[in-house]
């Protein structure tokens, strides 16, 4: 039995679907560029970055994170010509309210010392300070050994309370 969520998803899917009429995009991003930014769903990347269908590689996931996003973004330069990245974090972003001990905790709490265990080596990539993660994401992938010498990386901080950015690197 499909619940209220799945419902909603087909019937607002087949509303955009009756007025879609894009599909002539190509696969690469038009602008050559992608966004790394964090899932929190105050955030609407196309609205408040500007960013058009078809323009930009958008990856998303918890805190905005470098190296969890590494996957996406080399598959973006290196097969689909992306030439840019803008790294996207936030205002009162969760991934600043926890450590690894924490997360850890809760996972033995809710899912068992086997769940614990078959994520031993994760790092859950928390944060304590914003303008830092911001810097040390940028030097990751500007620096890395996978880093692309010829690519534009900058960092920024989104305010969500007010919808503006910040440049800090």
């Amino acid at each position: 039995m499909a619940t209220e969520i799945q419902k909603n998803f087909k019937e607002k899917n087949a509303q955009y679907a009756s007025q879609f009429t894009q599909g002539h995009l190509a696969l690469p991003p038009a602008k050559k560029y992608l966004i790394v930014t964090c899932m929190d769903a105050r955030i609407d990347p196309s609205a408040a970055f500007g960013v058009d269908l078809g323009d930009a590689h958008i990856i998303r996931n918890a805190g905005a994170s470098a190296r969890d996003a590494l996957r996406s973004v080399l598959v973006s330069q290196l097969l689909l010509g992306t030439r840019e990245v803008l790294l996207v974090k936030h205002t009162g972003c969760g991934m600043l309210t926890f450590s690894n001990a924490d997360a850890r905790s809760l996972l033995a709490q809710s899912r068992g010392a086997a769940a614990l265990d078959a994520v031993r080596d994760l790092d859950f990539l928390p944060f304590g300070d914003l303008d830092d993660a911001v810097r040390e994401d940028v030097r990751f992938l500007k620096e890395g050994e996978l880093a692309d010498r010829g690519i534009a990386v900058t960092g920024w901080v989104y305010d969500v309370q007010t919808g503006g950015v910040r440049q800090v690197v």
